[in-house]
This record gives C-alpha cells, structure tokens and sequence, in this order.
C-alpha cells in the first residue's frame, strides 16, 4: 500500500500558503475581512494667490505624494489660461508648476490632492537626511547659541534626547532666546545648532488636518534623524513624535511657494474628511502598485468584472465535491450545476428556475421526436443546440411583448451545457426510466440552487475576490474530500432496516 505521508504533505502545505497568502493581504495591504467596510480620506485644496505684474509668471507649489500614514490616490488642478506640470526636484521633492505668458491683477490656482489614511502606506522612496551645513555666526549670536548648545548636550545622550532638550533650552534661558530671536526665529536656531552638533535636522511643513476647516496655513515642524529613521518634533513645547492627522506637505528642504512674476503670493487650505467603499479606494490606491503586490486591482476594470465571476467557480466546484462524495448527491452532469449557478447569479434565482424547467422540458419533448429519426450523435447534439438557441430566442422575444424583462436574461444560459443536458436525461429516460431523470434532474437542480446560494453570498464573493490565497484551501479541501472512501450519507438509508429490527 502506497504511502499517504505525500498526500497529506501537499494538503498541508496548501493549507499553510492559503492561509499566510490571505494573512499578508490582510496586514501588509490593509484588506478588511468582511465587506462593506469604508476607508477614511481627506480632499485637500491648496489655494495659490498672489498679484501678477503683467508679465510672464511662473508660480511652483510644493505637493505632498504618499508618506507613512498616507497614501496618494489622485491630484488635479484648476488654472484656466496656466500651463501645467508635475515635477520633481533633486532633493526628491515633488511640485506643481503652472506658468502663463502673460497675466496681470488678483490671480487665483487651485491643487486638490485626495489621500487615504493608510496605516500600511510605504513612500515610494525613503526620506534621506538632509546634508550637513555648519554656519558661522557673529557674536553674541554665536556665544549664546553655543551655551544653549552645550547645556542641551550635557543632558541628551542620542540625537532624538539632544533636539529635546535643545528645545527645552530655548525655554530656560531666556536671555539668549530673546537674544537670538533678533536675528532668526527659534525653529531656524534649534536647526541650525542641531547641525552644528552633527545631527541632521531640517525644518519641514506639515498641515493638521481637520474636518471641514478653510483658509488653513501649514505647520513648521523640526524633522530629527537618527540614522534611516527619524522623528518630529514640535518647536515650542519639544513634543516628539507624528500627532493624529498630521500630514506632511513639504520634507525636502525645499520653499512651499515660489512666484516668478508676481507679489504678495500666499497659499492657504481647505480640506474635508470623507469617506469611500474600500474597493474604490484600493482600486485607486494600486493603479500603479509594485510588480510583486498580485492584487486584482492592479488590473483594468473590465478584467476585474471578468475574475470576480471566475474566481466563484472553486466556491461551485467544492459545493458540488461535498454534495456528490459526502451526501451521494446525483447530478446530470458532474458540472452542469456549477454553470447553472452561474446563470442563476446573472438572471436571478427565480428568473433562472422558470427558465431553466422550460428550456429542458421543452428540450425533452422535442428531443424525444428526435430519437425516432435515428440520426448520428453529432447531427443529433448539433440539433439540439440549434432547437436550444432557438427556444432562448423565442422565449426572449415573448418575454419582451409582454413586458418581462427579466425574462429576456435566459440568454444567460451556457447552450451547450443545455443541450447536452437534454441529450443525458433524454438517453437517461429511455434507458431507466423518468424516475431517474427526475431524480438526477433534481438533483443537478438542488446543487446548483446551493451553490448558487453560496458563490451569490456577499461574504464569499468579498473573500475569494480579495484574498487570492483561498484557491489553494479549496483546493486542499477538495483534495481532503476526494480521499474520502467511506458511506454517503444518503446510503445510510439502507442500514435502517437493521436498526427497526433491534
């Protein structure tokens, strides 16, 4: 006897990547378990203003892309008249630049980004520190900049402490703060002095966000690195870490706004908080995704109305394993029911049921004319295909005289598998009788009505669509079920007589 130790190995292993396939789905892309779940983003408008001189302009706005917390689903504009460009800088800043000719007076631009709020969000490049710039001062400001410098050292002992501290010191000694607020603000100061110390520091832009505020300035925030990683910090209280909903807008060393041609520039913004069924978000959000994310979304929409209805058939398929070796369910067709499920998902249950009973018991009595001509099985098939094709066109054309409409989605039917479902039970019928056409008939009919309950269930069709990892359990399953040697269900009938004896 051959060994099953191979068997059960390929099971198990089945088992194991269908369930850590769905588990990375889940934490590394964010796809939620159950449907009907929503994702929370933010519209964000920035809104340029400045007073064009009557020559040419050229107006850049620093622009935010995806970032830890964040994710980029779309960006447009609205600039009548302005030429329009996304580029991006050497520091790997990224920035809108619109440019015009000519124009003069009151000028109004508008840039409308959209972001997810993505706890599994990945930059498209890592934030690299800014390089070092030592910058000599005159005195006092050197004196006092150093003495703030010396006592923040005496009591940090890592990069993070050390711009803590700094900041804390700006508090403490007054004196000097006062002193080198003449020449520069603190946030410069406490940058200027951490770079002093060997640790890069730059001041960035973020933007707090709130549900339906307008007319918002952005935030200045200390960016501290420590290596790959780093940490914010608040300039005034020496906060450390990313407050809730802050979004950074501007982390490249770069300006907010540059207006060539123009004065009095200023940029402020509006944002409202919304919320978007999960698969339009993730559709937008891996439009563009990386080669080894094998999400359905990545494909174009028509490909992926196709594969939501393939992916159901292993759901048709395992339905139909378990009611045929488990229960000793018979079917016309070891098949037939999963494509009729799939008829049924299209034109309704009912509508399909109707449709489905006129086909075949219409097929059956033309069929019967049929075998007194003894024709070959080819000719014979053939013209039942074509007596289907035409039954399903007068079926949708009475269907539609009398206002039934649904009536006229019987065009949903596989043909083919009708017509050989009309050749079996009519062969079945001659050869054993209508007792088992009605028996495997309605029999196919129960399978498939199952099944279709099961691949039209919400819950089903959100799992095998999203997490892909599901084919290798139904597969293993399968496997597990067609190991199975012992009695059906519905042969337990025959052991009853033993029990009435007792």
């Amino acid at each position: 006897m051959a060994s099953r130790k191979p068997f059960y190995l390929l099971v198990g292993l089945l088992i194991i990547a269908g369930v850590s396939l769905s588990l990375h789905r889940h934490y590394t892309y964010d796809i939620p378990w159950l449907p009907g779940e929503k994702r929370q983003t933010w519209s964000i408008e920035a809104k340029v203003e400045f007073e064009a001189t009557g020559g040419e302009v050229l107006a850049s706005l620093a622009i935010p892309n995806t970032q830890p917390g964040f994710t980029q689903l779309n960006q447009q504009t609205a600039s009548p008249g302005y030429g329009l460009a996304f580029t991006e800088r050497e520091n790997g800043g990224q920035r809108a630049d619109w440019s015009i000719r000519e124009a003069s007076g009151q000028q109004a631009l508008y840039y409308r980004v959209d972001m997810l709020l993505d706890p599994y969000a990945a930059p498209p490049s890592p934030s690299l520190p800014p390089p070092l710039k030592v910058s000599i001062e005159k005195e006092p400001y050197a004196t006092a900049g150093n003495q703030l410098l010396d006592r923040a050292q005496e009591r940090s002992s890592t990069p993070y402490t050390l711009a803590r501290e700094l900041i804390q010191e700006f508090q403490v000694q007054s004196q000097n703060a006062e002193l080198l607020a003449q020449l520069k603000p603190r946030l410069t100061w406490v940058v200027q002095l951490l770079q002093q110390a060997g640790v890069p520091a730059r001041q960035v832009h973020a933007l707090s966000l709130e549900d339906g505020r307008r007319r918002q300035e952005l935030v200045d925030y200390i960016q501290v690195f420590n290596g790959e990683d780093y940490e914010l910090f608040h300039p005034e209280t020496g906060e450390q870490g990313r407050p809730e909903n802050l979004l950074m807008w501007e982390y490249h060393s770069g300006p907010v706004l540059e207006v060539v041609g123009g004065k009095h520039s200023m940029v402020t913004f509006s944002m409202i908080e919304q919320e978007q069924p999960f698969g339009v978000a993730l559709n937008q959000k891996f439009s563009e995704s990386e080669l080894l994310n094998f999400s359905l979304y990545t494909l174009p929409l028509e490909e992926q109305a196709l594969f939501k209805g393939i992916l159901l058939i292993p759901v048709g398929v395992l339905v139909v394993v378990l009611l045929r070796i488990l229960v000793g369910v018979k079917t016309s067709g070891t098949f037939m029911p999963v494509l009729i499920a799939l008829a049924f998902i299209q034109t309704s249950l009912m509508t399909g049921l109707i449709g489905f009973l006129l086909i075949v018991g219409m097929g059956l009595l033309i069929r019967s004319y049929l075998s007194y001509l003894n024709l070959l099985l080819v000719a014979r098939i053939s013209a039942v295909i074509i007596m289907v094709i035409g039954m399903i066109a007068l079926f949708s054309i009475i269907a539609y005289k009398l206002g039934l409409t649904e009536g006229m989605k019987v065009t949903f039917f596989p043909m083919i598998i009708l017509a050989w479902t009309i050749e079996r039970m009519s062969i079945l019928w001659e050869e054993e009788g209508p007792h088992q056409v009605v028996l495997q008939g309605g029999g196919s009919l129960m399978v498939a009505i199952l099944a279709y309950l099961a691949m039209n269930n919400e819950l089903i069709r959100h799992l095998t669509f999203n997490f892909l990892g599901l084919q290798l359990l139904f597969m293993a399953l399968v496997l597990m079920a067609g190991n199975y040697t012992g009695y059906r269900l519905l042969e337990l009938k025959r052991f009853k007589p033993m029990v009435e004896e007792k």
